[in-house]
């Protein structure tokens, strides 16, 4: 268990569910995608033998908050008898769009930052709140094109939502790295312009680098984000200054691709729980940043 104020743990992929099970009181909390156990099966057994003996973080991704279909109220049931019967420390899903016309899409697409956006999914985060009777935390995705029609920054469009919706945010540090080099902007900036109190958990996770060549013939990297990867050495360093802005919140480390042995996460796992328990004073981290595709 982490001896940190807030715990660190892994999300749970069923490759692993073999391994992690006689190791599950090492570990203070897991992560298992919510919809994966909507229908019962080894996945949900999985979760209920976990949750004797850590907490438990449901995750989602299938709420599309941000699409103008309406909000599936059979997935809404669903999560709410999930969540009921689990009772889990977190309950979070993505600030994206996955469905148009009743046709889901497998990608978490990002919103334009517009007015109009942020009123749209407040009322719809309001709506998933009240159903679940809990808070929900929102999660920042990751982009790799910009909306020309943007009216804020995708920071202050996040701190605006906490505030009218009452949610919280999954402040994805990877996500945050990704989408930085990618547009151009900055990074830390970025974490320093959110509230303290908007943060409720972190995700830790891995990109693959991309080299592209532009129209006018210049070279330049892509950052994708894969969860097939380690934590990288920037995404650590962005993470320590969250901590020293935000404090210890959950962490999960996430992987969903090429999966290592289950050691090498719960490593990762506790490299965070160790992060969390270091003095507030640390050096402050210094996060490299290469040259962005944006124009």
């Amino acid at each position: 268990m982490s001896t940190s104020s807030a715990p660190s743990g892994i999300g749970l992929r069923s490759p692993h569910y073999a391994d992690f099970a006689p190791r599950a009181r090492e570990i203070a909390l897991i992560e298992m995608h919510s919809e994966n156990c909507f229908g019962g099966g080894r996945h949900l057994q999985a979760l209920l033998a976990a949750r004797r003996d850590c907490a438990v973080s449901l995750h989602g991704v299938g709420l599309s908050l941000g699409s103008t279909d309406a909000l599936d109220r059979g997935h809404l049931a669903a999560l709410k008898r999930l969540a009921d019967r689990v009772e889990p420390m977190l309950v979070s899903d993505h600030l994206c769009w996955s469905s148009v016309g009743g046709v889901y899409v497998n990608d978490l697409l990002p919103l334009p930052y517009t007015t109009e956006a942020l009123r749209h999914v407040a009322r719809r985060i309001d709506q998933v709140q009240q159903a679940l009777g809990r808070r929900l935390l929102v999660e920042n995705v990751s982009s790799y094109l910009e909306f020309g029609a943007a009216e804020h920054s995708e920071w202050d469009f996040l701190a605006e939502l906490v505030r009218r919706s009452g949610c919280a945010l999954l402040l994805d540090i990877n996500n945050v790295h990704v989408s930085a080099h990618n547009h151009g902007f900055d990074a830390l900036a970025y974490l320093d312009a959110l509230p303290v109190d908007a943060v409720a958990q972190f995700h830790l996770g891995g990109h693959s680098i991309n080299p592209v060549t532009l129209d006018d013939g210049r070279a330049c990297e892509i950052l994708i984000d894969t969860h097939g990867t380690p934590v990288c050495e920037a995404v650590w360093a962005l993470y320590e200054h969250a901590l020293r802005r935000f404090g210890a919140r959950p962490t999960i480390v996430e992987r969903d691709n090429d999966l290592p042995p289950l050691q090498q996460l719960l490593d990762e796992a506790a490299r965070a729980a160790r992060l969390m328990a270091a003095p507030a004073d640390r050096a402050p981290a210094h996060e490299g940043r290469r040259d962005a595709c944006a124009a």
